[in-house]
């Protein structure tokens, strides 16, 4: 072989690498392009405490939980806030600064990735902040925000406060600041709004909720009949769902089942 048809050889070989990664890059945009085009199913997901306790924020419900001396009507309930309000605001100061020290876990980051392929929502019972910490867009919070404070006079003049909340910390015009947080009682203003989301859901999960808690729990009745519902849970006794849907397990290892699952 003399150097001309090497360097002929040479010279083809190269054109039709560049000619397949050419045709590489066009497929793999055109897929890119195809998927985002396609309308996303949308993921509606109720979570709850569950999610949480494996990044170390405790749960009311167990027995060395949240509200451990304390009983629910000294600390979350408006009955309490008005008989000793600064024991009220001290419990929830150190529930916010607890928030500082904890992080997502895989549950949470599951979540925001799903973003990807699906119209992700979240309903969520959880006053921590781990859903947008993960990278979740559409986070309701049922049952208001640790990091949020308001008038005691007011349900809607909602403002952002990460640090401690004491009496005499009001408003402009004078108003005693409380968390934003439902209390026992209390209406869940954002209750109409999810109820609208669930009616939507093409998928719904519930995850880390006892499902014992209302009005939230009757979201499993707002979803569509033609609907898919996941659960994930290690305490419930399935009387939701198909088998195959329902993982009696912690958040973290279920929504690792959970993804393997879903279909774009």
């Amino acid at each position: 072989m003399n150097n001309f048809t090497f360097e002929y050889n040479s010279f083809l070989y190269l054109q039709k690498g560049i000619t397949d990664m050419i045709r590489n890059y066009r497929n793999q945009k055109f897929h890119i392009f195809k998927r985002k085009m396609k309308k996303k199913k949308k993921l509606v997901v109720l979570s709850g405490a569950g999610i949480s306790a494996e990044s170390g924020i405790k749960t009311f419900r167990d027995s060395g939980g949240l509200w451990e001396n304390h009983s629910i009507e000294d600390v979350a309930s408006p009955e309490g806030f008005a008989r000793n309000p600064q024991l009220v605001l001290n419990f929830y100061n150190a529930r916010r600064k607890q928030l500082k020290e904890v992080q997502p876990n895989d549950a949470h980051f599951i979540l925001a990735e799903l973003e990807e392929d699906f119209d992700v929502e979240i309903i969520t019972q959880n006053v921590d902040n781990l859903h947008e910490k993960a990278g979740s867009t559409k986070v309701i919070h049922l049952h208001g925000e640790l990091n949020k404070a308001r008038p005691v006079d007011s349900e809607t003049e909602i403002i952002e406060w990460e640090d401690d909340l004491n009496l005499g910390d009001q408003t402009s015009s004078g108003i005693q600041l409380r968390p934003h947080i439902v209390w026992f009682g209390e209406m869940v203003p954002e209750m109409d709004r999810a109820m609208k989301l669930a009616a939507k859901a093409d998928i719904f999960l519930v995850v880390g909720t006892s499902m014992q808690v209302y009005p939230a729990a009757g979201l499993i009745h707002s979803v569509p009949q033609n609907c898919t519902i996941y659960v994930i849970d290690p305490h419930l006794e399935n009387n939701i769902t198909r088998s195959e849907n329902f993982f009696k397990t912690p958040a973290t290892e279920g929504m690792r089942k959970f993804k393997s699952c879903l279909k774009p």
